[in-house]
């Protein structure tokens, strides 16, 4: 189905919704108003009431034709008994407005105005922007695409890493590892957007400055294979290596290895840090994933972690923490697994999980809504937008010819691109335009600010 199709689909899906909400919001309000209005008794005449209904009505019934001068003379009569009125009830106080059933959109008479409903927001359907991307290792286990804080996208194409501008859409080469050292296994973008790790097949990592093109030192000795993920924290880059083992380097010194946490019996293909940099999360080949808390690392001997979660029954890879709760971490599985779970990292408990039908390659949280963007392999390859907590589906987008295996997030948090084995990067706008700040309250300025000091 197009994309105007299912806007129009969606559009009409919100009309058809809305007035019945109305109208159940109607009669629940039109119940607080059945009481009839009972007449004040005080106001009404019983005896010419009883007059009007019997004698009253007989008289006029068997009245006849008469002459000129007696019709007016029982007029005049009728005018000095006051007994022309035709209203028998009478009510002492005016009644009060009814109310209204459907208020008037442009009524200035409610004392509480409704707050307007949040308009619908359109996910377009189809990818705004699609580049080749030839030479892109399709392997789950690694991590080959990062958009930095600079706004520039870096995606690593067999043994070479190429940056791509968003600013100016221009491509540039960073870096061609020899064969022997290649292919590139990894690339992570650290916080200042400059500088970027670039883990290698060889068990080595490399520290590139991209302003400079130059390269700034090589990380040795953390692994014995590839490094297949990594994730910064300040100045500490973290690696995962297909040894099982995670090590923390601190980029500034020289003996980089300051902590090594072991717990995965696999291949690590998946690393997080929390936005507290207090906890890390850790997935594996082995299913499992490990959470581990800084404040119990040790230099002298291996870290124990916090938690290990071992509900998954396939490989993890997909790791995303919470923008808005610190403790909540989603996680997904493979293709044995298909799931995706959420957990409180304080407490290690599951607090959810949803079967998506199909692998969970990688999970991006929206930072502007609470939604979360999970990409899957077979059958679909498709990118799963779901709003969170009820985990309902509100747009899969389609474009893919092979599982979505790498996703990274525009620094401003609208846009996704996304890499496949079909040897593509496509371009989302999926998570919309953030609200516009408010506006700074005006400073009052001292009096005369504008004229120029006397000295």
């Amino acid at each position: 189905m197009d994309a105007g199709s299912l806007k129009s689909f969606s559009n009409l899906k919100g009309q058809s919704r809305c007035p019945l909400q109305e109208q159940l919001l109607s009669r629940k309000n039109s119940k607080e108003n059945m009481d009839r209005f009972i007449p004040n008794r005080s106001a009404m005449d019983f005896d010419y009431a009883h007059y009007m209904l019997t004698d009253g009505r007989k008289i006029k019934e068997n009245q006849t034709v008469c002459s000129p001068a007696r019709e007016a003379y029982r007029k005049q009569l009728a005018e000095t008994l006051n007994m022309n009125r035709t209203r028998i009830l009478a009510f002492k106080n005016k009644p009060p407005a009814p109310v209204e059933l459907f208020p008037s959109e442009h009524s200035t008479t409610s004392v509480h105005p409704t707050k307007s409903a949040k308009p619908r927001r359109h996910i377009p359907q189809s990818s705004e922007r699609t580049l080749d991307a030839p030479d892109l290792v399709d392997d789950f286990y690694l991590n080959l695409l990062d958009w930095g804080s600079s706004n520039v996208l870096a995606i690593a194409l067999g043994n070479t890493v190429y940056l791509w501008d968003a600013s100016d859409s221009s491509t540039s080469e960073l870096v061609t590892v020899d064969d022997e050292n290649g292919p590139v296994t990894s690339v992570s973008w650290a916080p200042d957007g400059r500088h970027i790790a670039i883990g290698l097949n060889n068990s080595e990592v490399q520290l590139w400055d991209s302003a400079s093109n130059r390269q700034l030192r090589t990380l040795r000795g953390c692994h014995r294979s590839r490094v297949g993920s990594m994730a910064w924290n300040n100045h500490i880059l973290t690696t995962g290596g297909m040894d099982g083992q995670i090590v923390n380097n601190d980029v500034r010194i020289r003996s980089h290895i300051v902590e090594t946490y072991r717990g995965h019996q696999q291949e690590v293909c998946g690393l997080k840090w929390s936005a507290s940099g207090q906890q890390l999360a850790s997935g594996g080949n082995d299913n499992v994933v490990h959470i581990w808390d800084r404040s119990m690392a040790s230099s002298n001997s291996p870290t124990q972690w916090l938690h290990r979660l071992e509900e998954h029954t396939s490989a993890v890879k997909a790791l995303a923490w919470c923008p808005f709760q610190s403790n909540l971490l989603a996680t997904g599985g493979g293709g044995g697994d298909r799931t995706i779970k959420f957990w409180n990292t304080n407490t290690g408990a599951c607090l959810n999980s949803v079967d998506t039908g199909s692998q969970v390659c990688s999970l991006l949280w929206s930072k502007n809504e609470r939604e979360l963007l999970s990409s899957h392999g077979f059958t679909q390859n498709q990118l799963t937008l779901w709003k969170y907590p009820s985990m309902v589906k509100m747009a899969e987008l389609t474009g893919h010819t092979s599982r979505v295996l790498y996703m990274a997030q525009s620094p401003d948090g609208c846009t996704v691109a996304s890499a496949a084995g079909d040897e593509t990067l496509r371009f989302w706008n999926v998570f919309g335009v953030p609200e516009v700040a408010k506006t700074a309250p005006k400073v009052n300025r001292e009096p005369f600010s504008h004229l120029n000091r006397i000295r």
